[in-house]
């Protein structure tokens, strides 16, 4: 039981480090290795399919060198690399480390699979702790912090890595190969749907709004610690029986369609059915050691004659030297030949499933770049997973759980419940100060929340905002939970560092936007989906009314334009311009974004046809893009004649790939 439970948590704490590395790997990819939307989306899909690929090389190492060597020098690199991201300055070198930590990853999976017959246990664990503590750093993992307390947690959570996985553990049994496929596509379902801190928190900021649009929730996360309970309960417990079997590959296929319509009001129910569905299916493969009439069913649907219970103890396998050739004379029938031949299928499946999870994040998030519909992914995905765990034999009696289930499930959901009641933050706008004279915008894209090193640098986006003491921000190129970006809800993120409650508005999907934020309270939210025109990424007008007191009122719409293959936006720009006095109804009105159109073009001058004034107008030229050497004129305030601008700027830094841009305004006389 020891070596089982020992097992268990070195597993567990490998993937929380792992699913780290994976969280600043994901997004270098569009920050540091390419540009999103610029550098084509197939040679980045090849840069990170190539080193899964060069993964399916490492059960053959590990036949060669020995399951021991090979795991522990991976696990080395591994930690060391996690620690490393933390105080790297960003840039190639944070690429190039987290590659090299992904890469170890990938490695000490498939040695671990080759020595662990059993792994569902500490896989649900660790993907359930993970949330769980992801939800409770408010989606702001300790890699991206630099305090003392993130360093402090880090190395104990590398220390007691290094030391279970230093310490020898029981030879592994036959079977497993199922529940090591199921890793990959188990990661990404969780690090998308079913356990996304980040998603569960936008789905719940979609419920207090109305007409697709997503407000500033109270307890946001609160659906996290239902969602850890229902998946870590149902892949802990056992596999159910008859009909029983087929009800979790059910819920999962459900929760994934739900999540595949694209709609911010359903993201809730995606996440908890997805969660206890994908639950469910992990204990559906996890029949290595079980016992029936027929004798011991492994996990690639064969039985071993002997008919033992609790193989994992008591049959050959690799042991404790690292060699397969040293389980000779041990176990079940085919000594050494057999437990090597089970290692090396467990490793080629813990391979192959990675192989799947990066296949299914590549093919899900190039289509924002390429335009091609995305949503079959994560039901094509789920799909994979409930054959795969409807094909493993039913057994009659499970092997006891290295963990007891309920008391397990119990400790980590209280942790993830700790989450809506200490990481949630309500920013609350107020007008009892009445209207007043003036208005300081800003507008800024801010990539998702990465500087142009490739580091998530929320504080450093916060202090470019905070310095120009605005009334109103409008933000483009909003993530708030895409794991391409590392899971993060970067938009309340923002709120709490500014202390500004937000609306959002969706545009490539649910999580991928624009918002705004506002001191003074906020009434009568629209959004208003533009025409594609042939752009891939989604693009949308949002528009509220921003209530001064006494009667006063100014409308604001937030957006962000996406220019066809080289055309300009102009149909986009139209459409924005009408909608916006439309929905401004004579009432002070204020336009801004990255409009992707510079001064002179077409695009541009929709809006000043509209009666809008350029409200840069007085420090043009006013470059904004890129960020490090500005020379395109592309974020802009456009407001109506009765608004006087004055001190317009973009002020510089590199928290974005653009620079803010920063105006106040003079209200109309009333």
């Amino acid at each position: 039981m020891r070596y089982r439970l020992l097992t268990t948590g070195s597993l567990a704490l490998g993937v929380i480090l792992f699913i780290d590395v994976l969280r600043v790997w994901l997004p270098g990819i569009i920050t540091i290795f390419g540009q999103a939307a610029s550098t084509p989306a197939e040679l980045m899909g090849a840069f990170a399919l190539g080193w899964f690929v060069l993964a399916l090389a490492a059960p053959a190492l590990v036949r060669r060198v020995g399951v021991r060597p090979v795991t522990v020098v991976a696990a080395v690199v591994l930690a060391a690399a996690r620690l490393a991201l933390t105080a790297t300055p960003g840039g190639r070198p944070q690429l190039w480390l987290a590659t090299a930590g992904l890469l170890a990853g990938l490695v000490w999976l498939v040695g671990v699979a080759a020595g662990t017959e059993r792994p569902v246990p500490g896989l649900a664990l660790g993907l359930a702790v993970n949330a769980a503590v992801h939800a409770l750093l408010d989606t702001h993992d300790l890699v991206w912090r630099g305090d003392w307390v993130a360093w402090l947690l880090s190395a104990a959570a590398v220390t007691l890595f290094l030391l279970g996985t230093a310490l020898p553990t029981a030879p592994a049994g036959p079977g497993g190969a199922r529940a090591w496929l199921l890793a990959g596509p188990a990661l990404l379902l969780a690090g998308m749907v079913a356990l996304a801190p980040a998603l569960a928190r936008t789905g719940t900021s979609y419920l207090v709004a109305e007409d697709g649009l997503a407000r500033s929730p109270l307890l946001g996360l609160a659906p996290v610690p239902l969602a850890v309970a229902g998946f870590l309960l149902a892949a802990l417990t056992g596999p159910p029986r008859r009909w029983g079997r087929v009800l979790g590959p059910a819920a999962l296929l459900a929760g994934a369609l739900l999540f595949a319509l694209d709609r911010g009001d359903l993201l809730v129910p995606a996440v908890l059915l997805a969660a206890v569905g994908l639950g469910a299916c992990l204990a559906l493969t996890d029949t290595a050691g079980a016992t029936d009439t027929a004798g011991v069913t492994d996990a690639a649907g064969g039985t071993d004659t002997a008919g033992a219970t609790g193989s994992a103890d008591e049959a050959g396998g690799i042991g404790d030297a690292g060699r397969p050739e040293a389980a000779a004379g041990a176990g079940p029938p085919g000594g050494a030949t057999g437990s090597a031949r089970w290692a090396g299928r467990r490793g080629y499946a813990v391979a192959a499933g990675m192989l799947v999870f990066v296949l299914g994040a590549v093919a899900y998030y190039s289509a924002y770049d390429l335009g091609y519909p995305n949503g079959a992914v994560p039901v094509v995905v789920a799909g994979l997973v409930a054959v795969v765990a409807l094909a493993a034999d039913p057994v009659g009696r499970t092997a006891p759980a290295p963990l007891p289930p309920v008391r397990t499930t119990a400790v980590v959901a209280t942790l993830a419940l700790l989450a809506p009641l200490l990481a949630d933050d309500v920013p609350v706008a107020g007008n009892r100060a009445g209207p007043p004279e003036r208005l300081t915008v800003v507008a800024y894209n801010i990539r998702m929340g990465f500087g142009l090193d490739g580091r998530l640098d929320l504080d450093g986006l916060a202090d470019a905002v905070r310095r120009q003491a605005p009334d109103v921000v409008l933000l483009s190129e909003v993530d708030r939970g895409w794991l391409l970006n590392g899971g993060h809800d970067t938009l309340d993120l923002l709120a709490d560092r500014l202390g500004m409650p937000y609306v959002f508005g969706p545009a490539a999907d649910p999580v991928w936007g624009d918002a705004v934020l506002s001191r003074w309270p906020v009434t009568d939210p629209r959004t208003l989906p533009l025409p594609a025109v042939g752009a891939p990424t989604g693009a949308q007008a949002l528009a509220v009314t921003l209530d001064l007191g006494d009667g006063v009122r100014t409308a604001v719409v937030s957006t962000h334009l996406q220019p066809p293959p080289d055309q300009g936006p102009v149909v986009q720009a139209r459409a924005v311009a009408d909608f916006a006095t439309r929905y401004a109804a004579g009432r002070p009105l204020v336009v801004a974004g990255d409009l992707n159109t510079e001064p002179g073009d077409e695009a541009f001058g929709q809006f000043a046809e509209a009666g809008l004034v350029d409200a840069l107008a007085a420090a043009r030229p006013l470059a904004t893009s890129p960020a490090d050497d500005p020379r395109e004129q592309i974020d802009h305030v456009f407001v109506s004649p009765g608004l006087t601008p004055s001190d317009p700027v973009a002020p510089r830094g590199t928290a974005s790939d653009h620079l803010p841009v920063a105006v106040t305004l003079t209200l109309p006389p009333r």
